[in-house]
């Protein structure tokens, strides 16, 4: 998985998997579902994402724990 920022279109895209994009559905206003070959979702995409992420130039990435682990 990569998170990529563009400050210059301020999008900012979650990448689930490296492969073609073969088509992109809106799912609501500015937020956009690219899907591949297979028909599983690639990544989505956030369009003017500073007015929705606080820092879209961080991340933070945290793996829950299992339950009962």
């Amino acid at each position: 998985m990569k998170v990529v920022y563009d400050p210059e279109t301020d999008t900012l895209t979650i990448i689930f998997r490296d492969e073609p994009v073969v088509e992109s559905d809106e799912l609501r206003e500015k937020i956009i579902a690219d899907y591949g070959q297979d028909g599983k979702i690639v990544s989505i995409e956030l369009m003017d994402a500073s007015q929705y992420v606080s820092e879209p130039k961080s991340l933070q990435y945290e793996v829950k724990k299992a339950v009962g682990g």
